[in-house]
């Protein structure tokens, strides 16, 4: 069961060659937010990185609730979160496969 998932219908892919999602945002990615918010919410409280989890969490919800309201959100911004989300993820995990050897 080694499939990628396929994001592509919501304009994100995952690029196995370069190890990372990209995605488009010409087009919404609020459910990749949300993905990616969960993902951040289940890092271990142990985990070094539970900190920056957290505020990276506090700025893609406050990003979220400012559009919600209809107020303008940089997209530069709003893929600068997501990219410093993915980036601790990416440590995290790295941090739990060192755990594990």
């Amino acid at each position: 069961m080694d499939r990628v998932t396929d994001f592509e219908s919501g304009g994100c892919a995952f690029d196995p060659r370069r190890g990372h999602f990209s995605f488009n945002m010409d087009e919404n990615p609020l459910f990749l937010i949300n993905i990616l918010l969960a993902r951040l919410e289940r890092i271990s409280a142990d985990s070094v990185w539970a900190h920056r989890a957290s505020g990276v969490r506090g700025a893609l919800l406050r990003l979220l609730e400012k559009s919600e309201m209809e107020h303008s959100v940089q997209q530069s911004e709003v893929k600068r979160m997501m990219d410093l989300g993915f980036f601790i993820l990416k440590k995290t995990a790295e941090e739990l496969s060192s755990r594990n050897q």
